[in-house]
């Protein structure tokens, strides 16, 4: 399982603690942010949680064909400019990308706070031809089907403390 833009690596370490049988690969491009996770790991050693500090464009050139069960994309950057659309981890760019590396009965779970970036995911899916959604919700924590143990994500806690709904969807293909 991988998480594409895991920041400080909160979520990702906590999964990795409650499945000691899966494998965790954190991906983060931005060296100053990494050391926070990997500072965090030095105190609270996961054996099956590693991490790779690269751009997420250079994804799919490091893991396999069918390589990875499951992709995470947290508050991922919402790049609102029309013109830095491609940029969206959720762009049908990426999407291809994931595409060369998820096992066949692979996932992608997306979670955000912002309505705006969710239904350009929502679009981007449904347009696609490789990819579907299997189920998405506008208020993850009053979805008891979605929210069923949920791991929260740092920003997932400052933005739902503040009242703002979580957005969640998850696509195969």
């Amino acid at each position: 399982h991988i998480e594409i833009g895991m920041g400080k690596g909160q979520f990702l370490h906590t999964m990795a603690k409650l499945n000691p049988e899966i494998n965790y690969v954190g991906i983060e491009m931005y060296s100053s942010v990494l050391l926070r996770a990997i500072q965090k790991m030095e105190q609270d050693v996961v054996p099956n949680l590693k991490f790779i500090c690269i751009d997420a464009k250079e994804v799919a050139e490091v893991f396999g064909n069918g390589e990875v069960d499951q992709i995470y994309l947290n508050f991922s950057d919402p790049w609102p400019k029309d013109r830095h659309a491609r940029r969206r981890l959720t762009s049908s760019e990426f999407l291809a990308r994931y595409d060369q590396f998820l096992a066949k009965n692979g996932r992608l779970e997306f979670k955000t706070d912002n309505v705006g970036l969710f239904d350009f995911s929502l679009e981007e899916i449904n347009n696609s031809e490789v990819w579907h959604i299997d189920v998405h919700t506008y208020d993850l924590h009053e979805d008891p089907m979605l929210n069923f143990g949920n791991v929260m994500t740092e920003y997932e806690e400052k933005f739902s403390s503040k009242g703002n709904p979580i957005c969640k969807l998850i696509a195969s293909r």
